[in-house]
């Protein structure tokens, strides 16, 4: 009865109470895009429309919540595993706004509506919209989170079998205390050689699945050995049948690009791989590099007045050394390339850096002024013309020293496959606090999730962060 109640909260009452919250906050939004279009100085710059009084204006604005609203809702946003998951939320609320602005300017184009659809208001009611929705989705998932609707909100799932694979799994939903799925324990299998040190009790073996399914109010079952005794595992997947149970598979034979995964047959004989992912083809290579060279540009525009500057108190501090501090880096399938930066040490500092993964923040060798640039990311802006040139990309994971890839690689699971995409000034570790002297291994997670999950709107979405978390505490 407990497991009903949580589950039909967490699969109905929530999405719906987020959905009331959602229309009520963008109706504000384009109440108050109305407001700042028609009520405000920003009236100038737009053409000028006396008819345009709220009342008139408001079958617009209702036409925009609906056509809002249903975009969000087609694209999956009251799906109740994305409840606490922040940053998917975040950028289906992105995707379906652009796609909303571009969808409500074709409407204002075929429709003859009066008063017309300002296309002013609408770019207003963009930025208005995807803040709004920010703001008050992270409000909800805060009050979600520090109250006891997390337990509620939570999936209940047990782990079958111990192994490298349940490690992996226990550490990654321990990391964030908020993760979707709460573990409540282990059932072993005859394979399991040894059984957990720490963390969720054992439940008891496969074979007592059943009666564990029966006094655990388990909501899904996660398998990470799937070879053994057939038998058992059939007999497991009929229970959690039974149950209403979810049942999962860690598919051990692909620790990698899991969504590239898909199913083709040979003759009538099935055949699962790693097919192209979407980094990789050709219209979303050309639209990622379209928007590298944009970003490039301005970032070269906006920075080049503090580079300057920066540039300045470099040479004053340290004269006759550059200002701009050139190394060895490893990009795009394995290449090396030339990576630009403000100088941040003395001259002298690579002959002692060879054994340093990263610059710790207290570093004597440090300039007085490299502090201030490191925790700004000043050092950075020469980086845009590794941008601008296709050695980098604004958004990917980060460029190593020769010496650094090849000890990594044979330290750190999967570590090689980062370098099929092209090195990023910022990207999914660095935005998740991962940088610095930061965990590697998670890093390195962080990095492959970034190629396997690739879309135009995540590089959105991370740079958006970037900009809200310039300040670079980690050093």
């Amino acid at each position: 009865m407990a497991r009903r109640s949580a589950r039909s909260f967490r699969e109905r009452t929530l999405p719906l109470l987020l959905l009331v919250g959602d229309t009520a906050v963008i109706f504000g939004s384009l109440s108050l895009s109305w407001w700042l279009r028609y009520e405000t100085a920003v009236e100038r710059l737009g053409i000028d429309v006396p008819e345009a009084t709220y009342r008139a204006y408001l079958p617009q604005l209702v036409l925009g919540l609906a056509l809002l609203v249903a975009t969000f809702v087609h694209l999956g946003l009251y799906d109740s595993r994305l409840v606490l998951r922040r940053y998917q939320s975040l950028n289906i609320v992105l995707k379906g706004s652009a796609f909303w602005f571009a969808a409500y300017l074709g409407v204002s184009l075929v429709l003859s509506v009066t008063p017309p659809i300002s296309r002013l208001f609408a770019v207003i009611a963009f930025l208005s919209v995807a803040l709004g929705m920010h703001l008050w989705r992270s409000i909800a998932y805060a009050w979600i989170v520090r109250s006891p609707l997390l337990e509620r909100v939570q999936r209940r799932a047990i782990i079958v079998g111990w192994n490298d694979e349940a490690r992996s799994l226990i550490a990654e939903i321990r990391r964030d205390p908020a993760h979707p799925f709460r573990l409540i324990g282990i059932v072993s299998m005859p394979s399991d050689r040894e059984s957990p040190e720490t963390g969720p009790p054992r439940l008891g073996p496969i074979e007592d699945l059943a009666n564990v399914l029966g006094s655990s109010a388990a909501d899904l079952v996660i398998v990470t050995r799937l070879g053994g005794n057939d038998g058992q595992l059939q007999d497991a997947r009929e229970a959690c049948e039974r149950a209403y149970v979810e049942w999962k598979a860690v598919p051990g034979d692909f620790d990698i690009f899991l969504s590239g995964l898909r199913l083709q047959t040979i003759g009538r004989v099935p055949i699962l791989g790693v097919e192209e992912l979407a980094i990789e083809r050709l219209f979303n290579r050309a639209l990622k590099r379209a928007t590298d060279i944009v970003g490039a540009l301005v970032g070269l525009a906006l920075g080049a007045l503090p580079m300057a500057l920066a540039a300045i108190l470099i040479r004053r501090e340290s004269p006759g050394a550059p200002a701009v501090f050139r190394q060895t880096r490893i990009g795009n399938d394995h290449r090396p390339f030339t990576l630009y930066k403000l100088r941040s040490m003395r001259p002298d500092a690579p002959a002692s850096d060879n054994a340093r993964q990263s610059t710790v923040s207290d570093d004597p060798r440090l300039l007085r002024i490299g502090p201030f640039l490191r925790r700004w990311n000043l050092d950075e802006i020469p980086q845009f013309w590794n941008v601008l040139r296709g050695d980098m990309s604004l958004v990917g994971p980060r460029p190593e020293r020769p010496a650094h890839v090849d000890r990594l690689a044979g330290h750190i699971p999967h570590y090689l496959p980062r370098h099929r995409v092209k090195p990023g000034m910022t990207g999914w570790a660095q935005v998740n606090g991962l940088r610095g002297e930061s965990d590697l291994t998670a890093r390195i997670q962080h990095d492959i999730y970034y190629i396997e999950n690739w879309s135009i709107w995540l590089d959105a979405q991370i740079l958006l962060l970037t900009l809200v978390r310039w300040r670079n505490t980690g050093a």
